[in-house]
């Protein structure tokens, strides 16, 4: 054997050697386990000092228009009555209410070119006050059913929820509000895209609005109305979204500038469906709470029936603390009922984990919420 080839025999199995160690590196680091987000507290607790938020979806019970077939048989009295401790027991109790308080009037005119009577929302005003019974003392008016009824809608609604107390906004003619409990001083207000709303698609106008309240409270609230709707839109794609020929905007995009702005934590209503939450800069953002009492006028089959009920905590400088999901399911039959089994808790989780690599959020199986580090 030459000089030569025993030389380039040498060459090769060194090299050959050097592949193997390098293939079984890249193995051992492959299967290697990443690094685990790590919890920042063990379980969620009342902080002292801190204030706590319940909120919900689309609140929206029964319609009286075209006739009265679709209220409900006690006038909405037990509504909520399975879920009242969860939502009388926080300073703030939010809700989105889908349509108007009016007990007669004819629908805006181009909402009949639109809308089938079935979706056209009139609930009377009596029902203002189960809402309020219910504990809710904050309502957006910022969606595509506020302007149902035109302008006596919207009038009669603001009118009802002054006279019960009940803080609101997102229309233009009450875009905000700015008030006190136990000396926080909070800024609330909302928006949509759709007309005689605060824009959610004009980031620039609703940064503004959100500053200007920030300079004025401890603790901003910020509600939308966006994204697809139905089952097909539970998922956050990051970039405008269109639903049958309208611009739902980008609610992503909206959230992240809305903080960027001075908001404290983001409550997203709109799809119809529940959808994933994020932390970013230390506020929370939960893109969708879905349907949560719509009384026989909106689907609530499978995933529509989910009916959260999102319990959080906040210190006085609307950082975000630890919270819970509280898991809700809503049929036309039973109406809203809790969910024993968790099923809401654990789909939100499902959609945190599937819709961001690193949401800050570490959602557990009963619903409990705490913030991560990575």
């Amino acid at each position: 054997m030459s000089r030569r080839f025993l030389l380039l025999i040498i060459a090769a199995t060194l090299y050959f050697s050097s592949c193997g160690e390098k293939q079984e590196n890249r193995q051992a680091e492959k299967h290697q386990p990443k690094a685990k987000p790590v919890v920042v507290a063990s379980k969620p607790k009342v902080v002292a000092n801190s204030v706590c938020i319940a909120a919900v979806g689309d609140i929206m019970l029964g319609t009286s228009y075209p006739d009265n077939r679709t209220l409900p048989p006690d006038s909405a009295k037990s509504s909520f009555k399975n879920v009242l401790d969860e939502l009388k027991n926080a300073d703030i109790t939010f809700g989105n209410l889908e349509g108007t308080l009016l007990d007669t009037g004819a629908p805006a005119y181009f909402k009949l070119h639109q809308l089938q009577p079935a979706f056209l929302f009139r609930m009377p005003v009596s029902y203002g006050a189960v809402i309020k019974q219910a504990g809710f003392n904050v309502l957006s008016l910022a969606n595509n059913h506020s302007n149902d009824f035109d302008q006596k809608g919207r009038v009669s609604t603001m009118k009802v929820l002054d006279s019960l107390g009940i803080q609101y906004g997102g229309l233009n003619s009450k875009p905000s509000a700015i008030f006190k409990i136990n000396g926080i001083t909070y800024g609330f207000c909302a928006f949509a895209p759709n007309g005689q709303t605060l824009p959610l698609l004009n980031l620039k106008k609703s940064a503004a609005i959100i500053q200007q309240l920030k300079q004025q409270c401890d603790i901003v609230i910020v509600s939308f109305h966006g994204g697809g709707e139905g089952a097909a839109y539970e998922h956050i794609p990051c970039t405008y979204e269109k639903f049958i020929t309208e611009n739902r905007g980008d609610v992503h995009a909206f959230a992240h500038n809305a903080i960027d702005a001075g908001a404290d934590i983001i409550l997203g209503n709109g799809p119809h469906v529940c959808r994933a939450m994020e932390l970013y800069k230390n506020r929370l953002i939960a893109y969708s709470l879905g349907n949560f009492c719509t009384y026989r006028c909106v689907s609530v089959a499978g995933i529509c029936g989910m009916a959260p009920v999102l319990k959080v905590y906040l210190n006085k400088k609307g950082e975000f603390l630890n919270g819970r999901i509280i898991s809700n399911m809503q049929s036309h039959n039973n109406g809203l009922m809790p969910d024993s089994l968790n099923r809401v808790a654990n789909h939100i989780k499902m959609l945190t984990a599937t819709d961001f690599e690193q949401p800050g959020l570490n959602i557990t199986d009963d619903g409990t919420i705490l913030p991560v580090k990575y």
